[in-house]
Order: structure tokens, then sequence, then C-alpha cells
């Protein structure tokens, strides 16, 4: 069974609602997956933007929110999610804001993507503190049995 990530906010490659977004009330997807692999310990999820400031001439990627720790048997995360409700044993890094949990899409001109990025992992991760997602990626390394990836665009309305 190959690992899967969905949302039934947006479709893969389509846009993403206003309601996930700066623009509105900067709600977390609702996330589903499916497939995680046997022998995996834990999973991670990175959001992040490639697109940055400008699509037509990307400097850097935006990181939207850096998860770890999730128990292999979690299928998902609801729209909204907060700290407090996330699966059990489930650790939080920093976003490019300099703060946990979601910060949506908020592109500053032209339409930028969104990659949800799973990872089953074969191990439990040491506590990291407020990882970003460098320190994350660095932590990981090795430890991948599977990812996935969903994208989803996003373009302001001016």
């Amino acid at each position: 069974m190959t690992l899967t990530l969905n949302s039934p906010d947006f479709v893969h490659n389509g846009p993403m609602p206003a309601r996930l977004t700066c623009d509105d009330r900067d709600l977390s997807p609702q996330l589903h997956w499916s497939g995680v692999p046997a022998g995996a310990q834990s999973l991670a999820l990175i959001v992040d933007d490639p697109d940055a400031p400008d699509p037509a001439a990307p400097r850097m990627t935006w990181v939207h929110w850096v998860l770890y720790n999730m128990p292999p048997m979690a299928t998902g995360l609801p729209e909204g999610v907060v700290a407090h409700a996330l699966p059990p044993g489930t650790r939080e890094g920093v976003n490019d804001w300099g703060r946990t949990g979601y910060g949506g899409p908020c592109p500053p001109i032209g339409r930028h993507r969104y990659f949800h990025k799973l990872y089953a992992l074969d191990t439990v991760l040491p506590d990291l503190g407020k990882p970003t997602k460098a320190a994350l990626e660095q932590a990981m390394a090795g430890h991948v049995l599977a990812s996935t990836e969903l994208m989803g665009t996003y373009q302001k309305s001016r």
C-alpha cells in the first residue's frame, strides 16, 4: 500500500479556499492519509511554499507548518486543529513567522504553491524542542520509510 495524503478542502494542484489563508480565518486544512507502512514509528508533516516572495522570481521557501512525532496510527488532522487537539505525542516546530502552529497562505504577489509533505519514519524522534524545518529534516535523515505530498495553490484576490 502506498502512503497517500488528501484533503476535502482542495484537490492536488487545485486552489485552496480563502478560509485556510491570512485573507480569512487562517485555518489549517483538514488532512487525511492512508497507507502508512508497517514499521513506521512516527509521522512528520511539513507545509512550505517554494515560491516566496514572487513566483516569477522565487528567492526562498517559506515554511508554514512543522509537526513531528505524530503517532503512526493517526489517520489525519481536522480543519483548524490547535496544539491541544493534535494527536497524542505530536510535537510542533516553528514556522517562518517564528511561532508554532499553522500559518496559512499569505502570498504578497502571484499564485503560490503550498506543499503539504507527510513522512513516515522508522523511529520516534527525540525531543527537538521547537525545530525549524531544516532541523527536523536533519533529524529525519536516514529514517524516512515513505513520503507523499499534496499541493494546493493560492493567489490573493485584490
